[in-house]
């Protein structure tokens, strides 16, 4: 590997960001590497710490403190950096998809929360709560846990609604298996928020369980009438 190939920030500079890889690009923000290892080969370690094949930039999504720091040359300043710089791009992403974001769509909900909970190892349930525009007033995590829908109660999403003046909630949870096959306890969470609703007068628009880039609407399903 010449010389030029390893210095990715003064190759920035002549070519541009379009010009580095993968690697390169992270190396530019680690800065440094060891004393043995360049910052270009280290980043190569990074992206390539699952698959010694693979440098897609979405492992960064995957990486925990912990495997970060499992790596020979990467303390905590590093691994805060590239945690961070995982974060602002999830963020960017989203804030992407927001613009086109329609609660009336399962599609474009699902799109939108993708990055957010795929990558969870726990089960988490969020409520999403709109307005008479099926508008955004706020969004909050109701549980997290494994049998997160099986403990949660109807009363207690309602009261939530009710004090937020919100007129159609939403349930949106991740199956950290990646599959998003509706377990007996998301059906029966989803039937009984359902008949709640209709007696307090603010309708279950869907329920949709995230898995790994696939998705299920118990509406589409045909759970919700």
């Amino acid at each position: 590997m010449n010389n030029q190939q390893e210095m990715p920030y003064e190759r920035f500079l002549a070519y541009g960001a379009q010009s580095l890889t993968n690697a390169e690009l992270l190396a530019v923000i680690l800065r440094t590497g060891t004393a043995n290892t360049s910052a270009t080969e280290l980043s190569r370690k990074i992206l390539t710490i699952h698959d010694e094949e693979n440098t897609s930039l979405s492992v960064l999504h995957e990486l925990t403190m912990q495997d970060l720091k499992s790596i020979r040359g990467i303390g905590e300043v590093k691994a805060v950096k590239i945690l961070c710089l995982s974060e602002l791009s999830r963020r960017i992403q989203q804030e992407s998809i927001r613009r086109t974001l329609s609660f009336s769509s399962p599609d474009s909900v699902a799109e939108y929360y993708y990055e957010q909970l795929r990558f969870l190892e726990q089960e988490h349930v969020l409520l999403l709560l709109l307005d008479t525009k099926l508008s955004l007033i706020r969004e909050m995590t109701l549980s997290i846990g494994t049998a997160s829908c099986s403990v949660l109660s109807p009363r207690d999403i309602f009261r939530i609604a009710a004090r937020e003046g919100a007129v159609f909630v939403m349930l949106l949870h991740n199956h950290p298996s990646g599959d998003p096959t509706p377990s007996s306890a998301d059906i029966d969470l989803t039937m009984r928020v359902q008949e709640s609703g209709r007696l307090v007068e603010i309708e279950l628009v869907d329920h949709i369980v995230i898995g790994d880039h696939r998705y299920v609407s118990l509406k589409e399903a045909g759970y919700l009438k």
